[in-house]
């Protein structure tokens, strides 16, 4: 029972989170003006983006295979292409759930076992969430004075100072329960470190290893240069500091964890990120929505017609052979 309840929280409340944020980003900003930044929008570097999300999947898709190989499991690029969009797609309905259609469509069609493809699918999250954290530092040390000064400003620096040896105490201490400790928890988070160090680790194993590290870090310059790309598409955003584009980017990113797809999370996060810039809310807001409309659509575009054409693909190749 309790289980059954835990699972239905687990899709009922980044639903209900997303369904509130869209209710509260249109009400910061009148339907008619969005539209108005959207027909004034530059539609050549919507595209453009749209095209550098497009490489970015397919590079994910081709990086895939790298992980497979080793195992012995040669998949066509069609499948593990249309695997990925389809992931994407099946992640707008329930959170998380595009993971194990992921791996179940290899299953069906390239005969690679679940827990095999499911564990390269962790393993890549592994890879993707470290670029992601060194893409964080990167910001952080560039960074450093904007984002020192605008905490003197808001903040006592002697308070600053006291919070960041307080977190580092706690962290130490925190450090060393995990170490120790035989709780749940604690194995959990034991497990959940050693299995990151493991997953970045077996990178390196790997035979193509520089292929799969080059194209990790080529999905990732895509996502960031997309996010740049489209900022051009309004005026009034087409000139925000690169600085702002990392930030944006950064708690975009973030976003998606929140909800479906980042639905009603994503504009509001860039509009956090883009006010320590001093830059107004609406088009930052209206940014936001083009940002995850033009990507959403890609999604919607590419995973439908990946679900659809899957079975007729490989019912093709069935007959062939």
């Amino acid at each position: 029972m309790k289980l059954n309840i835990k699972r239905i929280l687990k899709i009922t409340l980044p639903l209900l989170l997303g369904v509130f944020l869209v209710w509260y980003s249109l009400s910061q900003i009148s339907i008619d003006e969005l539209l108005e930044y959207v027909k004034k929008a530059d539609y050549s570097w919507i595209v453009l983006g749209m095209f550098l999300g497009l490489l970015s999947h397919l590079s994910r898709a081709y990086r895939w295979q790298f992980q497979l190989e080793p195992m012995g499991y040669k998949i066509r690029l069609g499948n593990s292409i249309m695997a990925v969009f389809a992931t994407y797609l099946i992640n707008y309905t329930i959170p998380r759930a595009g993971e194990v259609a992921r791996a179940s469509i290899l299953t069906n069609y390239e005969d690679v076992p679940f827990e095999k493809g499911f564990g390269t699918i962790v393993a890549e999250r592994i890879a993707d969430m470290i670029v992601m954290l060194g893409i964080i530092a990167v910001t952080l040390f560039l960074q450093f004075d904007f984002i020192y000064g605008f905490l003197v400003e808001k903040f006592d620096p002697i308070k600053i100072a006291v919070g960041l040896v307080g977190l580092i105490i706690l962290f130490l201490f925190f450090t060393r329960f995990i170490k120790r400790s035989n709780s749940k928890i604690a194995l959990k988070i034991r497990a959940f470190v050693n299995g990151l160090i493991e997953g970045a680790l077996s990178i390196f194993k790997m035979k193509k290893k520089w292929a799969f590290i080059f194209h990790t870090l080529f999905i990732w310059g895509m996502y960031v240069l997309m996010f740049y790309v489209t900022s051009f598409s309004l005026e009034a955003t087409s000139d925000i500091p690169f600085a702002a584009i990392l930030i944006g980017f950064i708690a975009a990113s973030f976003s998606i964890a929140a909800t479906n797809g980042g639905i009603g999370s994503y504009p509001e996060a860039i509009v956090l990120a883009f006010l320590l810039f001093n830059i107004p809310e609406d088009p930052s807001r209206a940014f936001g929505w083009i940002m995850w409309a033009s990507q959403t659509l890609l999604i919607i575009i590419f995973g439908g017609l990946s679900l659809i054409y899957l079975p007729i693909f490989n019912r093709s190749k069935k007959v062939k052979s």
